[in-house]
């Protein structure tokens, strides 16, 4: 099933295409998608068709922020009714916990989580498409967007404690620097932002309650009955992976479900957990055995495996060829 996204994810997309040296027109036909996805903010289009717009046209261009450059200019506005209800919440705290809750409103495809322990919070952006593929471009929009969004209630002067990519690192970093403002980590086990947990207890001053009450009715409306079991599988994964305790049992036993249920579940929707976390794993591996910046050994644990032989096996089943072999043949970062 193909996730949906506000044709909004691609504001700025032509004006970044033309300055690239392409036509946006031509590269948007290629990708199947429609002229009016530029003109109309509102309407929902397929998010693996902006994914692969976003990667291909970064490859014909060789801009290599190509995705990071969209986000330069964009406004708390164009995330729509989400971005609204941000503004009317009493702190950035319960205005990023209402994207967690509404986010499936603007981009199906995006989950976005807030992690705290020891003083810190993280804010982590995961973006969990049914297809494969290199997602460097989307990803590093959707960080960039959700920092210009903490800055917007923490002042522009804010600097993140760290700014987090799991890709490889560029040789060129100028724009990084100047749209984040600072420059990121890359080869990291999550996307996201690291931030102060008491800065998340920030207040709003343009807060309303009672127009933020309006629109969370307004968005409980749009998103009652639309979350997918598969979608809820793979957010789940994503945590448990890294800690080798991903079975279904205990991704069961974090939705508050027994096995069986979660089983019939997935079921219903025509995936089973052990298709949707192969599908996880090989996603996944195939952005970390290109990075050399990370050891095999380092791979396989954040892949959930409990030593590097169980993954190498795992590995040549997958692809048909052992790990190291993929990375002897993968391009080196620019």
């Amino acid at each position: 099933m193909t996730h949906l996204v506000r044709a909004a994810a691609l504001t700025h997309y032509a004006d970044v295409a033309r300055s690239a040296g392409l036509d946006p027109w031509r590269m948007l036909a290629d990708a199947g998608l429609p002229r009016a996805c530029l003109a109309d903010p509102e309407l929902r289009i397929s998010g693996e068709a902006v994914r692969e717009l976003l990667e291909r046209s970064a490859e014909r261009s060789g801009v290599e922020a190509f995705g990071l450059l969209m986000a330069e200019g964009r406004r708390i506005s164009n995330l729509g009714a989400l971005g609204l209800l941000s503004r009317e919440e009493p702190t950035l705290r319960l205005a990023l916990q209402s994207f967690q809750r509404f986010g499936r409103v603007h981009n199906e495809a995006l989950r976005q989580r807030i992690e705290e322990a020891e003083g810190l919070a993280v804010v982590r952006e995961d973006l969990l498409f049914d297809e494969g593929g290199p997602m460097r471009q989307a990803t590093e929009l959707v960080v960039a967007v959700a920092l210009r969004t903490m800055r917007v209630f923490l002042g522009n002067d804010w600097r993140a404690r760290r700014i987090c990519f799991t890709h490889q690192r560029p040789v060129d970093l100028s724009v990084h620097r100047r749209v984040l403002g600072q420059t990121p980590a890359f080869s990291q086990d999550f996307n996201g932002v690291v931030c102060l947990s008491t800065e998340l207890d920030t207040p709003i001053t343009s807060a309303d309650p009672v127009v933020a009450g309006y629109i969370r009715r307004q968005l409980q409306t749009v998103t009652r009955g639309n979350v997918r079991v598969s979608d809820e599988v793979r957010q789940m994964a994503l945590v448990l992976l890294p800690q080798g305790r991903c079975t279904i049992e205990e991704v069961a036993r974090h939705m508050g479900v027994h096995r069986r249920t979660l089983h019939r579940q997935l079921g219903g929707e025509g995936h089973s957990f052990a298709a949707l976390l192969q599908a996880l794993r090989e996603n996944l591996a195939q952005g970390y055995v290109a990075d050399r910046q990370r050891t095999l050994t380092e791979v396989s644990q954040l892949l959930g495996f409990a030593d590097l032989s169980s993954f190498s096996r795992w590995y040549r089943r997958s692809f048909g060829e052992p790990a190291q072999q993929t990375r002897s043949a993968a391009p080196t970062a620019r």
